[in-house]
């Protein structure tokens, strides 16, 4: 770097030599500095000296640009400098710090969401446990307080302890169940099967549960049979789910849940469309997660465990299939997913 800092020395000291020249020949008026001769060599002289300076100007700072970030980079870490970026400059330097930036904003904001998600989590499964405990908790108090040599009172309490217990069963059997496909710990066991005769089969299932509700079920389809490969056990489950949520949220006079079945190359196209209460489009997003309702006083009235659509997710996610859900609030919801069909 000593060449470097010479040249630019000499340069500087030519480049003042030569205006001194300029003020000398100016004051003695000379006759060969007027000549056209004179004139291009003195301006051949400026360019060369101009360009020397611009190259060693160069020459300088990308070598303690070069420096600067050599020292920089030991005490970076490696997500922002590699071991191999030898020639990296400041810009690149900056943008890479940028990125990273917005990076760490990202996960940052990520994180403060599913903070969110885990505290109404567990305020979910706390307030959906509390429920049923507290209610066989008064229950029992009753009973030994003297209820229990009321028959009338016994049978009505032992009765409600039952459906209590019922429904805290059910929430914690959905959560393993969630849990455990979550975890990969439940294999499917796949088989062949009519998906149309399986759709009745639920019909049947849960024919006392629609009348209580004035809910008509139908199937929709073209063909009489569709056979899919899949886990039998567990698309019942999605159906129950799908078509017990169907069925609570009815609140028409003429409630209907039309399950339609489409045949589109080697897939099985399933649909399940109710003319129920809707869903609102902000809260439409949430509605896959576990506890969350979207009518709370209704969902809890009806016992539901709060994991059904969760669970669903997660079934058809273990079968590599995908759920949709499309909804007009007043006027209904469809549940679309796919199942592959049988060769």
């Amino acid at each position: 770097m000593k060449f470097y800092r010479l040249t630019l020395v000499a340069s500087c000291l030519l480049t003042m030599l030569m205006l001194l020249l300029v003020i000398i020949f100016d004051s003695l008026k000379e006759i060969y500095y007027q000549t056209p001769f004179f004139k291009v060599g003195f301006l051949v002289c400026l360019i060369f000296i101009f360009i020397i300076n611009c190259v060693v100007l160069e020459l300088l700072f990308n070598y303690y640009g070069k420096k600067q970030v050599r020292g920089i980079s030991q005490i970076l870490p490696q997500k922002i400098v590699h071991s191999q970026d030898e020639n990296i400059t400041i810009r690149e330097l900056g943008e890479r710090f940028s990125d990273l930036n917005q990076q760490q904003m990202t996960e940052i904001d990520m994180m403060k969401q599913m903070e969110g998600y885990r505290k109404e989590y567990i305020g979910n499964i706390s307030h959906e446990l509390k429920t049923p405990l507290f209610s066989i908790q008064g229950y029992v108090e009753t009973l030994r307080d003297g209820g229990v040599e009321n028959l009338a009172i016994r049978d009505k309490y032992l009765e409600r302890v039952d459906k209590s217990l019922e429904r805290l069963i059910a929430i914690v059997t959905d959560l393993d169940m969630i849990n455990r496909l979550e975890a990969g710990e439940i294999n499917l066991t796949i088989s062949k099967f009519d998906v149309n005769l399986l759709i009745k089969e639920i019909f049947d299932l849960l024919d006392l549960e629609a009348v209580k509700h004035n809910t008509v079920l139908q199937l929709h389809t073209l063909h009489p049979q569709i056979f899919v490969e899949a886990d039998k056990q567990k698309i019942s489950q999605v159906f129950i789910n799908l078509l017990s949520n169907a069925i609570h949220y009815a609140n028409r006079q003429e409630a209907k849940v039309i399950v339609k079945t489409s045949i589109l190359k080697n897939k099985v196209l399933v649909e399940v469309i109710d003319n129920g209460m809707g869903i609102k489009s902000e809260i439409l997003p949430r509605i896959f997660e576990r506890f969350y309702r979207v009518e709370t006083s209704r969902s809890r009235r009806e016992g539901g465990s709060g994991l059904g659509l969760a669970i669903v997710k997660h079934i058809l996610e273990a079968h590599n299939e995908n759920i949709t859900v499309e909804s007009v609030y007043l006027e209904g919801t469809k549940f679309s997913f796919m199942l592959e069909k049988s060769r």
